[in-house]
């Protein structure tokens, strides 16, 4: 009996450690599970939430497919509102002419050229902060402001025709900065919907402003010797403003890019195929505008031609740019978008180096003008489907504000330079020394294509 109750009462012994042990355990177990969940709220807590975006913040549309309808409304909206920003910019050589001939005869050409100069120069500076808001704010409202600061640049200036230094400040600088928040955005937005058609839309979009300057430069003439300058620049910045604000309302970023600690990263600059394609921009633009704002006064003061046939070189030249930045799209597919891009600036070159320079006859002005427009849109067309090609297109928009800078010092080194070498060299009627300025700046750009081509593939025939 005591054998067993002595068994017994060692089985219940061992019963309550196992209770005890078991109910240790559990305890233990809730209290890891307690200090997980605490710990877990803590986490929750700090960790950033993922807001909804507020209302000048873009939304997120990557559940749109790539290369879908909606990409090719972006890129509609893109060359609508292309067409007017930088179509002023390709038509102010209308303005120029009537400028330098009838409203500022005592001006020399050097200065009045500073209006031209400053809408590109100043648009392309402008693009690191019009770059840098597309990643903060949503794009349309970016575009939409834009639209506005150009209408009331160019209704300011409507009232400035007392002093070219006005219009240098309204027509000029105040206007290119809303072009900017227009070009920036239409020139890089559209990349992010396309993988397939990426060149071809791009290149539609920029089509835009050869479509702008095709029927601007006739519109703006004719508005100018009916109404007079000041009614014309007043009509532009009202169709401006209604047609933008419409287009404005589809601009819209496929990404929404994470903040970053830098605002502008210049890294990229350590780039040797970045440098080679900013420093080929800067030769390009050095020598761009050129054969625009002095190709309609040489064929009236060297070839004896009407105002009127100097105002079609200028049509010619967007219209032939039109098509120029839509065909480039398509045999970029077929050649590469970087051995397109060298191409078009070297056919550029020997269009002024080969067809204006010699000659002094309507017939070879117009060859020139054709060439001419069909090669010179397809450098600025593929500028960015190249970056996009190259760093991607997450973060296309400030790359591109970047590069833009280089388009900024061609520009404002190129056109005050072939005005000013026009008025001293050339005396204010001996275009060729110009004309040379222009057409080698033009290839020492293709040039450093060429090297950045062999410098992504060494291989002869390749796709690139």
């Amino acid at each position: 009996m005591s054998r067993t109750s002595n068994s017994a009462a060692s089985v219940s012994l061992n019963q309550l450690t196992v209770n005890d042990t078991h109910s240790s355990a559990t305890s233990g177990a809730s209290k890891v599970s307690n200090a997980d969940v605490e710990k877990q709220a803590q986490q929750s807590e700090t960790a950033p939430a993922t807001a909804m975006p507020r209302w000048w913040e873009s939304k997120s549309l990557e559940h749109k497919p790539l290369d879908g309808a909606y990409g090719w409304i972006v890129v509609a909206s893109g060359c609508v509102m292309l067409m007017f920003s930088m179509g002023c910019v390709n038509s102010y050589g209308t303005y120029q002419t009537y400028y330098h001939l009838e409203q500022f005869p005592n001006e020399h050409v050097s200065t009045l050229s500073w209006v031209g100069t400053l809408q590109f120069g100043v648009m392309n500076v402008f693009g690191i902060p019009a770059g840098i808001l597309c990643e903060r704010v949503d794009t349309r409202l970016v575009s939409f402001v834009g639209g506005i600061i150009m209408a009331i640049a160019l209704i300011i200036a409507s009232f400035c025709d007392d002093a070219i230094w006005k219009l240098i400040i309204t027509q000029g600088i105040v206007f290119s900065i809303g072009a900017s928040l227009v070009f920036i955005p239409s020139t890089s937005i559209p990349a992010q919907w396309f993988t397939k058609r990426r060149a071809l839309a791009v290149g539609i979009v920029v089509a835009g402003s050869g479509i702008g300057g095709l029927w601007l430069t006739p519109a703006t003439r004719a508005m100018i010797d009916q109404l007079g300058t000041a009614w014309a620049l007043r009509i532009t910045g009202i169709i401006i403003f209604a047609v933008n604000s419409v287009a404005s309302l589809f601009m819209r970023s496929r990404l929404k890019v994470q903040t970053r600690d830098k605002i502008v990263d210049f890294s990229v600059f350590r780039d040797m195929r970045f440098l080679l394609i900013f420093i080929g921009a800067v030769c390009a633009t050095t020598g761009y505008f050129t054969p625009l704002f002095s190709l309609p006064s040489f064929a009236q003061q060297v070839v004896g031609k009407s105002e009127s046939f100097g105002t079609n070189l200028l049509t010619i030249i967007n219209a032939a740019s039109t098509v120029g930045r839509i065909g480039t799209g398509e045999v970029a597919r077929l050649l590469g978008n970087i051995n397109t891009m060298a191409m078009c600036t070297f056919v550029s070159s020997l269009s002024i180096l080969v067809l204006w320079l010699p000659f002094q006859v309507g017939g070879t002005l117009i060859a020139s003008a054709i060439v001419y427009g069909l090669f010179c849109g397809g450098f600025i067309g593929l500028l960015p489907v190249v970056m996009a090609d190259l760093w991607g297109v997450q973060r296309i928009s400030t790359i591109i504000g970047l590069l833009y800078m280089a388009n900024f010092a061609g520009t404002m080194v190129g056109a005050p330079s072939s005005g000013a070498i026009l008025d001293n060299i050339g005396n204010g009627t001996n275009y060729k020394p110009t004309i040379i300025f222009s057409g080698v700046f033009m290839l020492c750009s293709s040039m450093f294509f060429v090297v950045l081509r062999v410098l992504v593939s060494k291989k002869v025939i390749e796709r690139i």
